[in-house]
């Protein structure tokens, strides 16, 4: 099955149930964080493209487009989209730890990070087509003004309102005998992410989950650097220092991770995860500056490489 389906104005996503507008620079123009609410408000009154439950899409559903196999724009090849702007797009979900900032993605090369509510970014509206989505809530169930001020989120628009994607299992996190399980993605995590694989380079991470294989001969679990898609997984944007699920049972948990995803602009550089706040970028291999989180088991849904 094709996974985009182009409509008359739209591109149905057939992996996420998410219906995205064609032009992703529809708009025209970069905005602040207020106003692509206020510009998705107008643009449900006016019905123009046919439909009247737009919405800035949180960063999650914004993150369901990205593809690292591309650059410029870092989308999967067959994408049908026009005007993709290769730098960055607004997400409806703040930085919990700074909430007069947002975070955004950057469409050029993928790196996801946060910039004051101030500022001006490109939007991409977007809106729920059909069926169950493949891709699950942010977490974030609070909601700001550009200020950093505590707002109610009725009617405003952001993510902690809207709460799109899949909802959280309770608990998320089970104890296991080789691990920790995260009920909604299946994976297997490592109990103890902290420093005795750490800080390491990208080599020496791979040669740090071979040892962890080597010393659990006989047992089935099969470690492994995760990929960012993974990592990023594990967040939960409404919280930071670090920006992990509340009840989770991990111990000596760090701020910066290793993934296996090379970067496609220099693969000298691998993508990394920022625990701190749950930011997106990226290390250079050789540096001893970021730690081993293994994994173990297949994919979360929705994750693509």
């Amino acid at each position: 099955m094709t996974r985009f389906q182009e409509q008359q104005f739209t591109v149905v996503d057939t992996l996420t149930g998410l219906e995205w507008l064609r032009d992703a620079s529809e708009p025209g123009f970069p905005m602040t964080w207020a106003q692509t609410f206020e510009y998705v408000q107008e643009l449900n009154r006016s019905g123009r493209y046919g439909h009247q439950n737009f919405r800035v899409p949180n960063r999650r559903e914004l993150y369901s487009l990205v593809s690292l196999d591309n650059l410029n724009p870092c989308l999967p090849r067959e994408h049908p989209f026009i005007r993709v702007f290769t730098s960055y797009y607004w997400t409806s979900t703040s930085c919990s730890r700074l909430p007069d900032q947002a975070w955004y993605i950057h469409f050029g090369g993928a790196r996801v990070f946060k910039g004051l509510k101030r500022d001006s970014y490109m939007l991409w509206p977007v809106r729920t087509w059909a069926g169950q989505p493949s891709f699950f809530q942010t977490g974030q169930v609070s909601c700001f003004d550009a200020r950093g001020q505590r707002i109610g989120c009725v009617r405003s628009g952001q993510d902690g309102a809207i709460r799109s994607g899949l909802a959280w299992p309770e608990p998320r996190f089970i104890e296991a005998d080789q691990g920790v399980l995260d009920r909604l993605t299946g994976l297997l995590w490592a109990r103890h992410p902290g420093p005795g694989f750490g800080p390491v380079s990208w080599e020496e991470a791979f040669g740090a989950v071979e040892d962890m294989n080597s010393r659990n001969q006989g047992q089935k679990t099969k470690w492994r650097l995760p990929s960012i898609f993974e990592l990023e997984s594990l967040l939960d944007l409404e919280r930071h220092s670090p920006a992990l699920p509340g009840d989770h049972p991990f111990e000596d948990v760090q701020e910066f991770y290793w993934s296996s995803s090379s970067s496609r602009y220099d693969p000298k550089y691998s993508w990394c995860l920022y625990l701190k706040d749950g930011a997106l970028g990226v290390g250079f291999k050789p540096l001893r500056e970021f730690c081993v989180w293994a994994v173990s088991g297949g994919r979360p849904a929705g994750a693509e490489t």
